[in-house]
């Protein structure tokens, strides 16, 4: 029986896939993406940015967190669906945690954008801002998190290119990712050594 965890296989990408992920002709329709989505996350973290509620005292954040940690009467349903969840808000505003962590996320949702906008370091900025998506939504807020998580979540399986038109066509190289085609002089050779053949000595 062929150990599956021992041999090694490489599963290849479909077409469909490749060209949609790793193609860089698909760099424009990942700009227009990178800008919406950047756009959307400027705009959130200016606008929290010039909120006094939100870098100064943190009590916007900790009303936020208040409202949807509270548990209605029956047979209303509460914001948040799981009680683990709840847990660690719970916590976060037993310490004060929003105090500090209102600049967090204004200021975070706003360096999210920007590196989306530049083409900076696009897939970790994409998943970062699908993090925050997440927890929006584990809490309860809908708005336009739904959509922002999903075009998040292909910006992070385009990362290879999604950049291209951008910051990450000079970053990514630097960090050997670079955007080039399969260099068939350094492809592996198997050689099969020739088997010897001795004549039989009577």
């Amino acid at each position: 029986m062929i150990n599956i965890f021992t041999r090694r296989r490489i599963v290849q990408d479909p077409s469909l896939s490749k060209f949609l992920f790793s193609d860089t002709r698909m760099a424009v329709v990942w700009l227009a993406v990178r800008l919406y989505v950047g756009y959307a996350w400027v705009e959130a973290g200016l606008h929290k940015i010039q909120d006094p509620a939100w870098v100064d005292t943190g009590l916007a954040l900790k009303g936020f967190w208040l409202n949807v940690t509270k548990i209605p009467a029956a047979p209303a349903k509460p914001s948040i669906t799981y009680d683990w969840y709840r847990g660690i808000l719970q916590f976060l505003l037993d310490n004060d945690v929003y105090t500090w962590f209102g600049k967090v996320i204004a200021f975070g949702e706003t360096a999210i954008g920007i590196a989306l906008i530049v083409g900076a370091f696009v897939g970790v900025a994409a998943a970062t801002g699908a993090f925050l998506n997440m927890n929006f939504l584990l809490a309860g807020s809908a708005s336009t998190n739904p959509v922002l998580l999903i075009l998040a979540i292909l910006l992070v399986l385009a990362w290879k290119t999604a950049g291209f038109i951008g910051l990450d066509n000079i970053l990514l190289p630097l960090l050997g990712t670079p955007w080039r085609g399969e260099d068939k002089s350094r492809r592996a050779r198997v050689i099969v050594p020739r088997r010897r053949h001795t004549d039989a000595v009577a």
